[in-house]
């Protein structure tokens, strides 16, 4: 699995404040999970830092939330 820092510098600024947008615990569309597997290398190379919420959507899929290591990178304070 690749490391946070890589996946993080593989997002374009428009993804990433997409996901400052949703919040630390944002249900993650499809986009957004395409996007993190891009960063982290591939299909599916990011699974593990995306984790099911234990929700649904309407249509009966599972929502998925940023893993708590990555969310924390995302939203740390940054420094005055």
């Amino acid at each position: 699995m690749a490391n946070i820092s890589a996946v993080l510098a593989g997002l374009t600024a428009d993804e990433l404040k997409e996901l400052k947008d949703l919040g630390p615990k944002g249900h993650l569309g499809q986009h957004l999970i395409n996007a993190l597997d891009r960063a982290a290398g591939g299909p599916d190379a990011a699974r593990g830092f995306y984790i099911l919420d234990g929700t649904v959507n309407g249509n009966g899929g599972q929502r998925r939330v940023l893993r708590n290591d990555l969310s924390d990178r995302i939203f740390q304070t940054e420094p005055a």
